[in-house]
């Protein structure tokens, strides 16, 4: 049997890669084409930062691919951070932002060569962050998707290669599973040290367009996972923010689904009423004609509606998980268990307390019972 010289191997090799980067190219030209998105190079000098994500068991350092984002989800609090607060000149001079809350999903700004500034950063780096929580994590992109396009999916495959090559593990979050499975081999490449995810809050394909406008349908998410599952590169799921028009049958429907997907861990959060963007999305949902998620969501307003709703689809989650024996892990938030009734400020301050499930990361995964809060009375939507 003949032997395949090495010089062919390399120039399959090269003619692979090329391919693959005229794809991204294309890509974006369509892109660019249909949309009216502004774009532009982020002169954002840091590559790797510490993150406070620990806190929901994510992660300890974040590396954003770019700031901005195609997807424009209303509720999302990242224009309220400092990342994009504190820089109303940058994002003015480099793609005429006027507002950048009120025009989130209009204006995305690149950092292109991030991996390979990366891959220096990471040579010199001599000490290495790791908490209990975070376990040394990196999070890709928790102020951007990762996937958005093509460009930003050309920035992270160097960015997951990078933190692969240097044993250092990488937690990508994505809209768009789909097009990440165009870096499929990278991901199987970095084996132990990647896990991929997408935060998938409803099954309602209206009613999940009505306030991401611009991002893939939940559908779609789930199938890039399941393939990514099938690959053997392993997952993960957010189902966040959960909706106040769901019912704990919906929410069982969409635990079925996330369990096709074999997730290593479903972290869940329903939607908070907190911020300038909650307005905004209760706007997006009434004029995209869901008016029973925009009166839902206006209903959240009330403090008392929205515990007896946060909590209630909490409990839901926890028994159907248990029920379809999916690896759960509950986000309650701190406001939350300050209103919660004495047995539910128990019941969700354990949560907060518990480590993930997720076997990632040589995490050391719990192995007492989940936390237990008395259910009687609560298995009725909140009215």
């Amino acid at each position: 049997m003949s032997k395949t010289h090495p010089r062919d191997i390399e120039q399959k090799r090269s003619d692979e890669e090329t391919e693959r980067k005229q794809h991204v190219e294309n890509n974006d030209s369509r892109e660019n084409d249909k949309d009216r998105v502004r774009t532009g190079k982020d002169p954002t000098k840091a590559v790797l930062s510490e993150s406070g994500l620990n806190s929901k068991y994510l992660c300890d350092y974040v590396v954003n691919v770019a700031t901005g984002c195609r997807h424009g989800c209303k509720f999302c609090y990242v224009p309220s951070t400092p990342n994009i607060r504190t820089r109303p000149e940058m994002l003015k001079e480099e793609a005429d932002v006027k507002d950048s809350q009120r025009e989130w999903g209009n204006y995305v700004l690149y950092r292109d060569g991030l991996g390979e500034r990366l891959n220096d950063h990471l040579e010199r780096k001599r000490t290495w962050k790791r908490t209990e929580k975070g376990c040394g994590i990196v999070g890709i992109s928790f102020s951007t998707d990762p996937y958005m396009d093509g460009r930003a999916g050309e920035i992270t495959r160097n960015v997951v290669k990078a933190l692969a090559d240097h044993e250092q593990y990488a937690r990508v979050l994505t809209r768009n599973p789909i097009l990440a499975l165009q870096d499929s081999d990278v991901f199987q490449d970095a084996g132990e040290y990647v896990t991929i995810g997408s935060s998938i809050p409803c099954m309602h394909t209206e009613e999940v367009r009505a306030i991401e406008p611009n991002a893939p349908a939940p559908e779609h998410r789930l199938r890039g996972l399941k393939e990514f599952n099938d690959l053997g590169v392993q997952t993960f799921v957010s189902m966040s923010p959960t909706y106040p028009t769901q019912d704990k049958e919906d929410l069982r429907e969409q635990l079925q689904r996330v369990a096709e997907c074999d997730p290593a861990v479903v972290f869940h959060e329903p939607i908070n009423p907190r911020g300038a963007n909650f307005e905004m999305t209760i706007e997006a949902a009434r004029e995209a004609g869901q008016t029973d998620l925009a009166r839902e969501l206006d209903d959240l307003r009330d403090r008392d509606y929205w515990v007896n709703y946060a909590t209630t689809q909490f409990r839901w989650v926890q028994e159907i998980g248990e029920e379809l024996d999916l690896p759960v892990h509950l986000w309650p938030d701190k406001e939350l268990i300050n209103y919660a009734s004495q047995k539910d400020t128990q019941w969700l301050k354990k949560w907060r307390g518990r480590q993930s499930p997720e076997e990632f990361a040589k995490r050391n995964t719990p192995t007492n019972p989940q936390p237990r809060v008395q259910t009687a009375g609560c298995d009725v939507k909140p009215n």
